[in-house]
């Protein structure tokens, strides 16, 4: 097991290194990594699996507010749901992943922004977005700074808004106590084992009453 996980990531990492000619995107996203991992998910961008997965059930006419877009495999995604990029706001805090985005999505809102403080930026969207869907790996965030991004999160979102979130080590990574201080429930949608590594997608709602 330990081989073979150790041969994937040698092969995955190989591929990375001779795609950033055919796939600047990709270029960019290995490089940020390895600048700051603890704040760009994996080492490589989500898998399509993961990426399908975090959009369920996602459709078109939807506002979606995306939290860490990177370099947009999780936003193609959502557009092959049917969202138009007009209704997309991609918010990203690094600059680089914030120009890729605007070449690849032209007609959608790339806010370089922090999470923590999504109603600095989109204000104006209080109460009237569909999703929020993050790609950010807030399972490694401060207790604090998960709760500001899901308070900023679901001060966007209807009543009956839907944030959707991943994480890797199988429980939702906001549970027990903090959820009910925040009065939200979380649904496990399904498991991506194909993405490297394993992930796990989680709906967050608020509670009925």
């Amino acid at each position: 097991m330990l081989c073979d996980f150790i041969g994937y990531r040698r092969n995955t990492m190989s591929t990375l290194l001779q795609q950033p000619r055919s796939a600047p995107h990709r270029g960019v996203f290995f490089r940020s990594w390895l600048k700051d991992p603890f704040h760009v998910a994996s080492i490589t961008p989500s898998s399509k699996w993961l990426a399908r997965l975090m959009a369920t059930d996602v459709g078109a006419g939807a506002r979606v507010v995306e939290l860490g877009a990177g370099t947009g495999t999780l936003t193609d995604a959502i557009v092959e749901r049917g969202v138009r990029q007009e209704d997309l706001y991609l918010v990203e805090q690094h600059p680089m992943f914030c120009d890729v985005l605007r070449q690849r999505f032209p007609s959608s809102h790339v806010v370089q922004a922090d999470a923590a403080t999504l109603t600095d930026s989109l204000g104006a969207l209080r109460g009237t977005v569909d999703y929020v869907i993050s790609g950010l790996p807030i399972v490694w965030f401060a207790r604090d700074t998960k709760a500001r991004i899901l308070q900023e999160s679901f001060a966007l979102l209807r009543p009956r808004g839907r944030y959707q979130q991943f994480t890797y080590l199988g429980p939702p990574p906001v549970r027990g106590r903090m959820l009910d201080e925040l009065g939200l429930r979380a649904t496990l949608l399904g498991v991506s084992p194909l993405n490297f590594p394993p992930a796990f997608v989680y709906r967050f709602e608020r509670r009925a009453g």
